[in-house]
């Protein structure tokens, strides 16, 4: 039987009666209504729903009680990277903070505004809408690309499912945060020992723990809460050109903003903030780690620009880490990737902003002996944030009789191969190199990660896995692997046996930057990599090269030219490079010039999107590399150019809107040519 007009009517009322409620509460703060009476109206519709199942919609707020449990999360990208913040940790460091600004901007003593906000102590998501409607959200990940938890972020009240108001853009990637107040926090783990479940340290672990659940249904019980901080990706839109006035656009059209957003003045501004918020900061129904300050002119964070993974014009000014103090029982020693061995104190257990610590990190030797640190003394613990816990001080004054100092052991815990200490060093290293298995491990990890060879599928569980049976001694066996060894491992089905193998087939193509990269150098770290791989155009060059001809290059002083020249005295090391080769590593010739500034390109700097035919990003940012241009990730004023292929990216119309000039793939290919470079 067909629907009435009359009970079409009343459902549509009562959901945007609902929505109205959702919108006062969550984005407003400012309920017109009791809970009982909102609860009558939901429980009215959810009737009707019921009665008349033909009027389901995936947009009615009673649909956000999840779905059945997901195998997994898929990957997806993020329309425009979410970078990460820059910390400050003094008044200092602000005002440092400040002059760079209106020096990078050239405004000399000129008064700039910021909008200020607490910075949420929860888990950072991305809401994608199409339409006004969301159509996808993901988590951080690496900033590039997240998981795929739509299914759950549906679930919470506070992430309206259609955008408000007649005008909204057509397509708007929102940022922000979900996280857990206190009050909930403490019923859901009053719920989860009455239930003998897991009992969380503290309400951003709660969060995060309850968003990535793969049963929705679950994560619809739990006390989430949305929180935006900016806007990514946009189009079909003109945003205002204050950073404060686009988050009241993001409230009105129905995303839930900080109420204690503000626009301050001034580095002087930005302080009174703080200690504003830091007074409030117990009494604040959430966790909160310190405030983030942001430049309220868009058009000055665009001139500003970003550098690595974070904007220029932002800042995280954080606040007191918090200490305790317990007993030092004992003190350990890892070895890590380089063969560093790090000093791990062991503690009588402690809760440390609401998680619990039993070891520390004692940073190293000179550090230990610095600070007169003793076995079985009471010490001070500092955690900030997801730092790793250190130990700050001993409480000398509760010390009881002689206590020993931590001494450095003259073997390797894991191998026993001497542990030397090159002159000038800080840290002790294990000289066992490559047979060193905790070495082997973490450095067939770094080798196969995605900044290096990007071999996907090989992780980190697998790695350790196939070390501890010795399937591999060296980075060089993993070309060695066949489909029946890796089919027979735990967990390892045939279907992702065969994806590995292709995986690392794949990996073979590469560039030398990469390949560098990924041998694990110390200290040798991307950029290091790119200019060694520039200057020298070959690894044997790099290999037979002499300290005085590493410091030639750009970013290479004169510790890091030893720990090369260090790496490759090493014939187990030279080996393993030259068995990689022939196994078939290979990468495009680089051609090399007296003087990078004499390359044509030298001084431009460029920027990829989109997907070009017949190469890679990564391949394209090696040809113009190799005539001495810089490839960025983000548009700025300074753009000599944006490479745009098939399906570009919103890099595009920024150019446009700087004024940027815009090359597609012929004009890529033509510049390329002119320059001496073949793209063949």
């Amino acid at each position: 039987m067909a629907v009435s007009d009359q009970v079409n009517a009343e459902v549509s009322s009562l959901r945007d009666e609902i929505n109205t409620h959702n919108h006062r509460y969550y984005v407003l703060d400012d309920p017109q209504i009791t809970d009982q009476a909102y609860d009558r109206l939901y429980r009215k519709l959810q009737a009707i729903e019921q009665q008349h199942p033909e009027l389901y919609s995936t947009e009615s707020p009673t649909q956000r009680v999840g779905s059945p449990p997901a195998t997994h999360f898929k990957t997806v990208e993020h329309r425009m990277p979410m970078l990460s913040l820059d910390n400050a940790f003094d008044e200092g460091e602000m005002h440092a903070f400040e002059k760079r600004l209106l020096d990078k901007l050239g405004l000399g003593d000129q008064a700039l505004h910021y909008t200020a906000e607490p910075k949420l102590d929860g888990l950072a998501l991305s809401l994608l809408y199409q339409q006004g409607k969301l159509v996808r959200a993901a988590t951080r990940g690496d900033g590039k690309s997240g998981e795929d938890i739509t299914a759950n972020a549906r679930t919470l009240p506070s992430i309206p499912l259609r955008l408000f108001g007649s005008k909204v853009p057509s397509g708007i990637e929102i940022r922000g945060e979900v996280y857990m107040e206190h009050a909930g926090f403490a019923e859901l783990n009053d719920e989860q020992r009455n239930i003998g479940g897991k009992v969380f340290a503290n309400p951003r672990n709660a969060a995060a723990g309850s968003l990535r659940l793969l049963d929705s249904r679950i994560t619809a019980t739990r006390p989430l809460t949305f929180c935006s901080f900016g806007i990514g990706w946009l189009e079909g839109y003109d945003l205002p050109d204050s950073q404060y006035q686009r988050m009241s656009l993001l409230r009105s059209i129905g995303i839930p903003v900080s109420a204690y957003i503000e626009r301050v003045e001034g580095v002087q501004g930005c302080l009174d903030y703080y200690q504003r918020i830091l007074a409030q900061r117990d009494s604040l129904a959430f966790d909160i780690d310190g405030v983030v300050f942001k430049l309220d002119d868009t058009t000055q964070q665009a001139l500003a620009g970003n550098v690595a993974k974070a904007p220029r014009w932002a800042v995280a000014y954080k606040f007191p880490a918090q200490e305790v103090m317990t007993r030092l029982i004992g003190v350990d020693f890892q070895v890590g990737r380089t063969g560093a061995l790090t000093p791990v104190a062991r503690l009588e257990p402690v809760s440390v902003g609401g998680v619990k610590v039993s070891n520390a990190t004692l940073h190293n030797m000179d550090e230990i002996h610095r600070k007169d640190i003793r076995i079985g003394d009471m010490v001070i613990v500092r955690r900030a944030g997801d730092v790793i816990p250190e130990v700050v001080a001993p409480v000398v004054a509760q010390r009881t009789g002689e206590l020993p100092l931590p001494k450095m052991p003259e073997l390797c815990p894991v191998c026993r191969s001497d542990v030397v200490r090159q002159e000038g060093q800080a840290a002790y290293r294990c000289s066992g190199g490559l047979i060193c298995a905790a070495q082997r491990k973490e450095a067939i990890k770094h080798f196969a990660s995605r900044k290096a060879m990007d071999i996907e599928g090989l992780g980190d569980k697998l790695v350790e896995q196939m070390v501890e049976l010795g399937m591999i001694q060296s980075i060089s066996d993993l070309y060695h692997l066949d489909l029946s060894q890796l089919a027979g491992l735990e967990r390892m089905a045939e279907k992702s046996a065969s994806n590995l193998l292709q995986a690392l087939d794949t990996s073979l193509s590469t560039t030398l930057a990469r390949f560098i990269f990924a041998l694990g150098i110390r200290e040798v770290g991307e950029a290091t990599a790119e200019a060694l791989a520039l200057s020298f155009g070959s690894i044997n060059e790099i290999m037979q090269a002499d300290i005085e001809k590493l410091q030639q290059v750009d970013d290479v002083g004169p510790v890091v030219a030893e720990n090369i020249v260090f790496f490759f005295a090493q014939q187990s090391n030279r080996d393993i490079v030259q068995n990689l080769i022939k196994q078939g590593i290979h990468w495009p010739e680089i051609e090399v010039t007296e003087s990078s500034q004499k390359l044509p390109l030298a001084g431009l700097t460029y920027v990829i999107t989109g997907t070009l035919e017949g190469l890679s990003r990564d391949q394209a940012a090696v040809l113009l590399k190799a005539q001495g241009a810089k490839v960025s990730g983000s548009v700025s004023a300074k753009t000599s150019a944006v490479i745009a292929g098939a399906k570009p990216g919103s890099k595009v119309s920024k150019a446009e809107a700087l004024g940027v000039k815009v090359l597609d793939q012929a004009g890529f290919e033509s510049l390329i040519k002119i320059n001496g470079v073949s793209i063949d």
